[in-house]
């Protein structure tokens, strides 16, 4: 069989693919994902799946602030990527004995859990990279947040800041209060492991550090923007 048609076969699967991939992020500029493949692969686990997509003016302003104070101070600034982390993280990358914040902001976090799978290879990162550039250009700060406070898992099975409020506070996200929303981010890093309510020694320490962030950065004009 000659070369020539198999590469064209090839060239045609991934141009529908590409294609395909375009147009369901445009579509999720407005629509909901179905489903995630994380969140599949907990129901597959037997972990469950407890969510409740919410609007983003359904959430209280607290964790919008407290996920940004936490995890991307610089969320309204950048373009998707915190180039300085980034050359941070690569400089220090043979140096397993000091702790390296991540490079991930809150854009990539999207990418990554909506449209990707988790794991550290160099396919995933590239995809990685080209869906933060797309969702940054056509979705805008405001549906990038709502979408990461929508599919994140915030504990064992529970996916989204709607969810992961009725399980711990019994409350809807509206109503989340400074400190709690402050414990539910401080769990982001491991929701799996870490006790939210009654809160570990960790959590708790942690927490108060997010609402000191949050006080610090709340004044700033962009910020208040996404907080509306």
């Amino acid at each position: 069989m000659a070369l020539k048609p198999i590469l064209k076969k090839i060239w045609r699967v991934f141009l529908i693919l590409f294609v395909a991939q375009l147009v369901y992020i445009v579509l999720l500029r407005w629509v909901d994902p179905p489903i995630t493949v994380t969140q599949f692969s907990s129901w597959v686990r037997g972990e469950g799946l407890k969510r409740d997509y919410v609007d983003i003016d359904e959430m209280s302003p607290n964790i919008k602030l407290a996920v940004i104070a936490s995890e991307d101070q610089l969320f309204p600034d950048h373009n998707g990527f915190d180039i300085a982390s980034i050359k941070e993280a690569f400089i220090n990358r043979n140096k397993k004995w000091k702790r390296v914040r991540g490079a991930s902001t809150i854009s990539q976090q999207v990418a990554k859990n909506v449209f990707l799978w988790q794991g550290r290879s160099w396919i995933r990162k590239g995809l990685e990279a080209y869906t933060t550039f797309m969702i940054e250009l056509l979705w805008g700060k405001r549906r990038i947040l709502e979408m990461y406070l929508n599919v994140s898992e915030m504990g064992k099975g529970i996916y989204g800041i709607e969810a992961a409020s009725r399980y711990y506070f019994k409350k809807s996200a509206r109503k989340l209060s400074r400190m709690e929303a402050a414990l539910i981010t401080a769990g982001l890093p491991n929701p799996k492991k870490y006790k939210i309510n009654p809160p570990s020694n960790y959590v708790a320490q942690r927490g108060e550090q997010i609402v000191a962030q949050m006080n610090n950065i709340e004044p700033d004009e962009d910020i208040q923007e996404l907080l509306k």
